[in-house]
């Protein structure tokens, strides 16, 4: 492959699937050795989700009616999952889901400076390994300016909403090609793949693209 594999992922950082999907294609590429350029993009698990958030298990039972012994079967297959691939996913009984949008509009002011993936990492590392608000404004500035970016223009961007339109216009392209759930991976523009398909399935369809392109 001559040219950079283009690998769109609409994602949202409360998504524990999209953190494990991720690193499953991250150790895919590695091990392929494919040239590849991301572009994330945005997705709402729960836009309606008010400012002060909500406990992760009264959230999962209310929005998929599990029951709480469902709900810690799911948190510890995925901190075990977490585990394997390298990232650390701590969950109590005190996880909150939070509202994200203002997090992708800081994520979107990063794309401007060149450092969106870096700081996509940073918010999944924020959420899941160290139970931070990521619906609190002073943490995502934080959070940006631990990476480098300039913590007071983060603030600005947060402030002023100069991105929001921005981020709803990219939300709805995504939606618009059906996209409903996260993550959703696109592959050279072309191939859609939904879910966090493994490790080994990422190599196949890496290498199959390598073959055949087309």
């Amino acid at each position: 492959m001559t040219t950079p594999l283009r690998i769109d992922i609409v994602s949202d950082v409360m998504c524990p699937w999209c953190i494990i999907g991720y690193s499953q294609l991250a150790q895919a590429l590695e091990a392929t050795g494919t040239a590849h350029e991301i572009h994330w993009h945005p997705f709402e698990l729960n836009p309606d989700m008010p400012a002060e958030g909500q406990n992760l298990r009264e959230h999962l039972a209310e929005k998929y009616g599990s029951t709480p012994a469902q709900s810690a079967q799911n948190r510890a297959q995925l901190m075990a999952l977490g585990a394997e691939l390298g990232f650390v996913i701590n969950f109590s009984d005190d996880t909150r889901m939070h509202n994200t949008f203002n997090a992708h509009q800081l994520l979107h002011w990063a794309e401007t400076q060149g450092r969106k993936h870096d700081l996509k990492q940073a918010l999944f590392a924020a959420h899941f390994t160290d139970g931070r608000n990521l619906s609190d404004d002073a943490v995502l500035v934080a959070v940006a300016g631990e990476i480098g970016l300039d913590r007071a223009e983060a603030l600005t961007v947060l402030q002023d909403q100069r991105f929001a339109g921005d981020v709803r216009k990219v939300q709805k392209f995504w939606t618009d090609q059906g996209i409903r759930g996260v993550p959703a991976m696109v592959f050279d523009r072309k191939h859609l793949v939904t879910g966090a398909q493994g490790v080994e399935n990422y190599t196949q369809i890496l290498r199959q693209l390598a073959q055949d392109p087309a």
